[in-house]
């Protein structure tokens, strides 16, 4: 048995993992957005409410990770079958396969690309925010769950899939009062939107549920969109913030549109 076979196993092996690992996190988030459906079903009907949308998104997602599960199963078997020696083994592989040549048909490094793209991409834009300020939850207790704050990426490990993030600007309470480093899990960070790529733009409507930051602060709290920027002609939004109130009423708040990001599912009540 050659290093470069055993090589070859012992990669698709550690892809394969990955892949279900992956698999799991998304059947997680489905299975989160069927019990909120369930429980709420009118929900859908909310301006701003990307419920379906996001339910598309992670069935895609769990569509091609199950091809690509298929694709290196495949590949493992087929390097497995060249260096297994011939007698019983072989033959019930044989067996098993019957005689379908789709079954027998193994696909090649392209599909495997193809199939995979879109993780790919998506880390890939992980990657690129490194030294960018994103939105990340970095609470550890469910009790605030929705506790966000702005942090700059330092690092993306694509094998873990974390971010390493810096707090530049903690808070009063926090213990030492100087800047706190994070190790974060791609479900707890937020990517704010670029001013030079506009298209990317999410446009959130009025009376949309958006996660943003409070003025003259670090941290991000749930609000509602009063007006949008775009029907403004500015690039600002004007937000009303939960909890907010002031002289009986809640002010309007202005807030650039670079700090204002989708809220969260599990933000959602």
């Amino acid at each position: 048995m050659s290093s470069p076979e055993v090589s070859g196993i012992l990669e698709n092996s550690k892809e394969l993992d990955r892949i279900r690992k992956e698999q799991e996190e998304v059947l997680v988030e489905i299975n989160k957005m069927h019990k909120k459906l369930q429980a709420t079903p009118e929900v859908v009907e909310k301006p701003g409410d990307n419920s379906l949308s996001r339910l598309k998104v992670l069935y895609t997602l769990a569509k091609d990770l199950s091809e690509s599960e298929i694709t290196i199963s495949s590949m493992l078997l087929n390097q497995l079958d060249h260096l297994v020696p011939p007698g019983p083994q072989g033959q019930l592989r044989r067996r098993l396969e019957g005689n379908d040549p789709k079954r027998k048909r193994m696909k090649t490094d392209s599909d495997i690309s193809r199939i995979s793209n879109n993780v790919r991409s998506q880390l890939e834009a992980c990657a690129n925010l490194k030294g960018e300020q994103v939105a990340a939850r970095v609470r550890l207790d469910e009790a605030d769950k929705d506790e966000w704050f702005v942090v700059k990426v330092l690092h993306f490990d694509k094998e873990t899939r974390e971010f390493e993030v810096l707090d530049e600007e903690p808070g009063d309470d926090d213990e030492g009062g100087g800047q706190r480093k994070y190790k974060l899990p791609m479900s707890r960070i937020i990517p704010f939107p670029k001013r030079n790529d506009l298209s990317n733009v999410q446009d959130f409507p009025t009376g949309s549920q958006v996660l943003a930051v409070y003025p003259g602060t670090t941290a991000l709290y749930k609000a509602t969109v009063v007006n949008g920027h775009r029907k403004r002609k500015t690039d600002d939004y004007l937000l009303e913030f939960d909890d907010d109130e002031e002289n009986g009423s809640l002010p309007k708040r202005t807030v650039h549109f670079q700090k204002v990001v989708p809220l969260p599912e599990e933000s959602r009540q």
